[in-house]
């Protein structure tokens, strides 16, 4: 939040006897600031890392839910000698770790610890079988590698000089209306939505000289769109990004964002890719991966980072929406199933256990892994309708370990900062406890459209879903897909994964060989021995 030369980091108070490194922006830090102020702290620089640092010495872990927005930090505790570690409540922000019988070591990227050396580098089996199966989702604290960790989302760390380590989750997610909201009608909810929606927007503008918006043309990225121009923001730019079309897919949603831009004025950038930049590209991003993943549009936030980056250095992005507000479409097909997890295994899992077995080689194979992640993750108290327990565990899983960190890893290997209001705790909050019925109606995310048609044109609030559109990177075919042949069958790539068999299957139709959510089974094997061979390993 602050360039100057004062909020540099590692940010050390000899005074206080705490040093302190961070990873985010702290949107409330005037009003902690403030708070601070009274209680009688004096400051040396104007940004939100020292408020960080002085509200740790205040409150200690108390610190964590008073605080607003993005981050990873870590305090070292001179006079205890002891290391204090967090990450923000939906985890936008990461920190790995790899712990050994000398030393923990930290950072926000995987590919730093590897860097770093003394790491063995061999994959967890438990996190292969997450990423073959929970659409390459591989939950905290377990990464693909089975040397390094990551501190789930929501969780403090406290690590002694000794090596005793304290643990503790700090936030979590309830769902159901309060008392107080138990008679909420579908107004009451669209405009305690709006309020909460122009709040996160709103405070997200903090020390932010440029604005941008990641503009897809659908209905949370235009919404963000129209509550900027609400709040006064002038010279809004947005950036919006489209692919050659395959299979008899359109690769762009362009006439939607034209239509939000030429709404609101901005200075609108649109960018279109060809398949020769895609595939020039792709090593690098992978590169930039701190995990393996799959979804297409990491290519697209990769290569619209690089264009946004060029204009400004912070951007706002509809991330989390879908999740929170039940915009996919499995959501309707889990509730009120009688068993939820069957119905939410049937339309997310990308393979069956069966088929897992079959696709990687002996020494890989585990027990029904994933299955059994999810199943327990149903099981937990706090969310009681069918779909409320799948909402909560993509809001608070699925959610971190794919769009997030694919967001933040995309924007950040440009140096831009992405801000996601959709996952301002508040909003977060109110979404769980809006009842379903109020989610699922009008193709999912009922209210929240409801609340967006106060805001932008209803032509791009009543349109077909779509998404982020690669259509080379899932339909597979001509240089694309040679180049993943190659890629598959180097026996220099060969790590010994994957079953001969099933590799020969996947290639000789890869058409056919499409998981539940349309995703391209051969790319997902593709994918991780691109994001191994680019990491070095």
């Amino acid at each position: 939040m602050d360039l100057a030369e004062a909020s540099g980091q590692p940010m050390i108070d000899s005074d206080l006897g705490l040093s302190m490194v961070f990873n985010g922006a702290i949107y409330n830090y005037p009003e902690l600031r403030a708070e601070l102020e009274a209680l009688g702290y004096r400051f040396f620089s104007g940004g939100d890392t020292e408020v960080l640092l002085k509200g740790y010495h205040a409150w200690g872990e108390k610190l964590l839910p008073k605080l607003n927005g993005m981050f990873a930090f870590a305090v070292w505790e001179r006079d205890k000698q002891s290391l204090f570690i967090a990450r923000d409540r939906l985890g936008v922000k990461p920190l790995y770790l790899s712990r050994t019988g000398e030393r923990l070591r930290f950072a926000s990227s995987l590919p730093a610890l590897l860097q770093g050396g003394d790491i063995a580098k061999t994959l967890d089996a438990v996190a292969l079988n997450h990423y073959l199966n929970f659409h390459a989702v591989v939950p905290a604290p377990r990464t693909i590698l089975a040397g390094v960790e990551k501190l789930p989302p929501a969780t403090w760390m406290r690590i002694d000089a000794d090596g005793k380590i304290e643990q503790k989750t700090w936030w979590t997610l309830q769902f159901g209306p309060q008392d107080d909201e138990a008679g909420y009608g579908l107004e009451e909810w669209r405009e305690q939505v709006l309020d909460t929606m122009r709040e996160a927007v709103a405070i997200r503008q903090r020390a932010a000289v440029d604005v941008g918006v990641l503009l897809s043309g659908g209905v949370d990225s235009s919404m963000l769109v129209g509550l900027l121009r609400e709040a006064g923001v002038e010279n809004l730019l947005t950036f919006s990004i489209g692919f050659q079309d395959a299979g008899g897919e359109r690769g762009d949603e362009f006439q939607y964002s034209d239509l939000i831009a030429q709404r609101f004025a901005t200075r609108h950038h649109q960018l279109r890719i060809g398949e020769h930049e895609i595939l020039d590209q792709l090593p690098q991003a992978f590169r930039a991966m701190s995990e393996p993943m799959v979804s297409h549009d990491c290519i697209a936030f990769y290569l619209l980072s690089r264009e946004v980056a060029k204009h400004c250095k912070v951007v706002q992005s509809g991330q989390g929406a879908d999740e929170l507000f039940a915009g996919y479409h499995w959501y309707p097909q889990v509730d009120g199933a009688k068993d939820a997890f069957a119905a939410y295994r049937a339309a997310f899992f990308d393979r069956e256990h069966d088929e897992y077995a079959a696709c990687v080689q002996p020494a890989w194979l585990t027990g029904d892994m994933a299955g059994e992640f999810v199943r327990e993750h149903f099981a937990m108290p706090g969310a009681d309708a069918a779909v409320d327990k799948a909402l909560r565990l993509d809001s608070t899983v699925m959610l971190v370990d794919d769009p997030v960190k694919r967001v933040d890893n995309m924007t950040m290997a440009w140096g831009l900062e992405a801000r996601t209001p959709f996952l301002d705790y508040r909003v977060a909050e109110l979404s769980a406890r809006i009842p379903a019925q109020f989610k699922l109606p009008d193709g999912g995310k009922h209210v929240l459209k409801e609340a967006a048609r106060k805001v932008i044109p209803s032509e791009v609030i009543d349109r077909p879903k779509g998404y982020f559109p690669v259509p080379g990177l899932k339909h597979l075919e001509g240089a694309t897909l040679g180049w993943v042949r190659d890629l598959l069958l180097d026996p220099s790539q060969d790590r010994g994964l994957f079953n001969p068999t099933m590799l020969d299957q996947l290639l000789t139709n890869p058409q056919s060989q499409l998981t539940p959510l349309r995703g391209s089974k051969l790319w997902q094997l593709a994918a991780l021995n691109l994001w191994l061979s680019e990491q070095g390993l």
